[in-house]
């Protein structure tokens, strides 16, 4: 029998901000109505617990249930912690626990400009990307420590993990205390104990848990001096016949508030139960989460310093990326680290530690990857990991038991692996392990991979650039219908679309794409913070007449946008609003402009120094072939951005090695150099060749692109390609220089194409008026703008406000 005092059966606490983003409660439920009638439990709902008399082993319920029992199993959970702020009980302040609260929340949100989160850690920021999720303009964070997230990271990785937080457009206010609510019968500020204030329509208090305790305090069960029921290591209270699970439950003197350890401790009671012999020990809180869309992950011992351990730390202020790893003193071992920003690497690195696997010579290679990748270090690839290790660490399955489902049960692809075994189908976070075993498992097993897209269609990326072309598919609709299954998702339908533009170089918005582009190429604009659009005009080489300077500065004014010259030789205009878009390309299509692609899969930038045109160590005119090289590639589509530079001389000024493909002048002619990413995970470009001519060097490029478009996975950089290609660098010299596919030819033909059929896609769209027509806030009042837009002052300029405190 199960009493809950929640109306509803047992649902899925980890994915509850989904429910935010209007899903489904049934999605929610951990299992269908009827399994407890088919498992002979008998469930009362809406009914709790109200008292337990251990003499009599019977437990009466609020509904006025009396029960006898065998064995009590308090699952009761926690409570969220309200601090004693004056004004607590005001309308508008809330929880943040239950679907009851979400549902409050919700409903009070639909008239909320301001709202505001007391909490920084982990549900803290879940709260608040609930907010933004709701549409609320304006969103803040109030954490009384330091830092944010104070258990799981450092102060380093805190710092990281603000500026990337402030990015998304939420504020965040460290080191700051709430005094008092302020309000007529509804929150309308919140003040501090510094005397500061902040506006506020909305507050979510998220300041911690409180064991739910009670029951047990009543009926005289030991309970922990700052709460929780104490229990041993087969869960057993005080009383051998009480047991506690779950985040009421006090081991060791430790509360675990994550699903995992709730589950295992649910298993040791059940063992317990039926005399068997297992053991609860101190639970591994390593983590991964997805915070307001920045990746956060800590395991081990995430704050080991010297004399105990060597730290290693990588740190891109730029880039928002922020990696540490504890080393032991001798080198050979991972006792445990940080990541933030990037957090691909966080399963192997876990296993790593739990496993006490060997490092390799260099251990700053793991998060650096300035050789191969973790799943191939030496000591750390999957096939190192024993039988026993821990995959899916919600579920309790091993690697020895997705194997077996692959092997013994044919299962082929994660989704199968989660039916047979459950894994991956807790938090999600040990789904791209699962996914490497499924193949190293099969490639055990001497059977072919084949690397489809999604369910919906059974093709890899090539098959589908390839069918796409034999069969002239011009629309996501027409492909889906020819080659695929279902309605589509979000992973294929930006994905057909990246190809149809890079087959037939036509403009993206038409024959029904528009739909299935991603956000930014909806719009052919970056959508900003505060809900206004960038304006990126092209400036090939860099080099712009004072007319055409004179016509940003004008275009600028009238609109009221911010203007900043980028790292990237452009000038970049922000806030403008979405109606307003096409009039701004109108003017400064009518100067010459066109668009520069910064919203797009597709070429952005060609950077160049001066060359020798005024450097006096310039050995080429890098600037005219700069210029050159972005008219010809401009606006060509393909599986991620790309960027590239000419340097008129080994000084390298442009930094061309960073780039995608990049040029660097010689006494003889170019150096060419590709592969090379100067983002988040930097990597120095490969000499793919030496000393050639202008027009051999151009014929490589096209060859070089082809090739890539044609062969890389979707979201794929060009330098994570090479790296997993065969034989790397050499491998696509061969092809490229010595074209050993045979395909040199026509790869040159298609770019050559490509490069004459060229059409800025704004032109199209400013002269098309059934595209112009999706450039309005409101549909049936064109011309309106967005009420919810703010902005303020910054150094002479606006820029989209944050709340500040005032």
């Amino acid at each position: 029998m199960v009493f809950g005092d929640e109306p509803r059966r047992a649902y899925d606490r980890v994915h509850l901000s989904d429910y935010v983003k209007k899903k489904d409660v049934d999605d929610l439920y951990l299992c269908k109505s009827d399994w407890y009638v088919r498992q002979n439990i008998k469930l009362y709902l809406n009914d709790p617990v109200k008292s337990i008399n251990r003499t009599t082993k019977t437990i009466q319920s609020s509904n006025g249930v009396v029960i006898e029992y065998d064995f009590l199993v308090l699952a009761t959970g926690s409570k969220a912690f309200v601090p004693n702020i004056p004004g607590v009980e005001k309308e508008g302040v809330f929880v943040y626990r239950t679907i009851e609260d979400l549902d409050l929340i919700k409903s009070y949100s639909v008239s909320v400009h301001q709202g505001v989160v007391l909490g920084g850690g982990l549900l803290g920021l879940e709260a608040a990307k609930a907010m933004m999720d709701l549409g609320i303009p304006s969103v803040a964070v109030i954490e009384a420590a330091p830092r944010l997230m104070p258990r799981q990271i450092d102060r380093g990785g805190s710092e990281i993990l603000r500026r990337r937080l402030e990015q998304f457009g939420l504020s965040v206010y460290a080191d700051r205390r709430a005094y008092r609510i302020e309000g007529d019968g509804s929150i309308r500020e919140l003040r501090f104990d510094d005397g500061s204030v902040i506006k506020a329509d909305m507050l979510i208090i998220s300041a911690g848990i409180c064991p739910r305790d009670e029951l047990a305090r009543e009926c005289g069960i030991d309970v922990g001096e700052r709460g929780g029921i104490v229990v041993d290591e087969y869960m057993q209270t005080s009383d051998p016949s009480v047991f506690a699970i779950g985040e009421c439950a006090l081991f060791e003197d430790t509360i675990y508030g994550l699903v995992a350890p709730g589950y295992e401790m649910a298993d040791v009671a059940a063992a317990r139960i039926c005399e068997e012999g297992k053991i609860f020990r101190r639970f591994d809180m390593s983590t991964r989460l997805k915070l307001v869309g920045v990746e956060v992950a800590s395991f081990g011992d995430p704050f080991m310093e010297a004399p105990y351990a060597r730290t290693i730390v990588f740190e891109d202020k730029n880039d928002g990326i922020y990696k540490r790893l504890n080393v032991s003193n001798d080198g050979k071992y991972l006792l445990g680290g940080i990541l933030v920003g990037d957090a691909r690497d966080y399963n192997l690195l876990l296993q790593t530690v739990n496993n006490r696997l060997e490092l390799p010579d260099s251990p700053g290679d793991l998060i650096m990857h300035t050789k191969e990748p973790i799943g191939t270090a030496d000591g750390a690839g999957l096939s190192a990991l024993p039988d026993n290790a821990l995959i899916c660490s919600c579920e309790g399955v091993t690697k020895g038991e997705i194997c077996r489902a692959v092997m013994e049960a044919g299962c082929e692809n994660a989704d199968s692996v989660r039916q047979c075994t459950k894994a991956g189908s807790g938090c999600g976070g040990c789904i791209p392990m699962v996914k490497d075993l499924v193949v190293a498992a099969m490639k055990q097993q001497g059977k072919y991979i084949r690397n489809v897209v999604c369910e919906h269609f059974s093709l890899s990326r090539q098959e589908l650039y390839d069918l796409i072309k034999i069969h002239r598919l011009e629309s996501y609709n027409e492909v889906l219908d020819a080659l695929g299954q279902g309605d589509g998702c979000e992973v294929c339908k930006p994905l057909i679309s990246s190809l149809l533009a890079s087959i037939w170089n036509d403009m993206i918005l038409r024959k029904g794409n528009d739909t299935a582009q991603d956000s930014n190429d909806r719009f052919l604009a970056n959508i900003q913070k505060g809900g206004t659009y960038s304006v990126v005009p092209r400036i090939p080489g860099g080099e712009i007449t004072p007319d055409r300077l004179v016509v940003i500065g004008e275009v600028a004014k009238k609109y009221g946008l911010y203007t900043k010259i980028t790292g990237a030789q452009r000038i970049d205009m922000f806030g403008a609003y979405l109606d307003d878009l096409p009039l701004i390309w109108e003017e400064l299509i009518a100067a010459g402009f066109e668009s520069g692609h910064a919203y797009g899969k597709a070429l952005r930038t060609v950077k160049s120094c001066v060359g020798s045109t005024w450097c006096r160590f310039g050995l080429h005119d890098s600037v005219s072939f700069a210029i050159q090289i972005e008219e010809r590639y401009r606006g060509l589509r393909a599986p991620h951005k790309i960027k590239s530079a000419v340097s008129g001389c080994i000084r390298e000024c442009a930094e061309a090695q960073s780039k995608d493909f990049g040029i660097i002048a010689t006494e003889k002619g170019w150096n060419l150099y590709v592969c090379g990413n100067g983002g988040s995970k930097p990597q120095h470009a490969l000499l793919l060749a030496a000393d050639v001519d202008s027009e051999t060097c151009i014929r490589y490029i096209d060859r070089f692109l082809m090739f890539y478009i044609r062969t890389a996975d979707p979201l794929t950089r060009t330098a994570t390609w090479l790296n997993k290609m065969e034989g790397g660098i050499e491998y696509l010299r061969n092809v490229v220089v010595n074209d050993s596919l045979g395909m040199a030819a026509q790869w040159e033909a298609e770019m050559e194409d490509r490069a004459r059929d060229y059409r800025c896609e704004w032109k199209a769209a400013v002269e098309d008026p059934e595209i112009r027509k999706r450039f309005s806030h409101f549909v049936n009042a064109p011309g309106e703008k967005d009420p919810t837009v703010k902005f303020e002052e910054m150094r002479g300029q606006k820029r989209a406000a944050d709340w500040t405190l005032i």
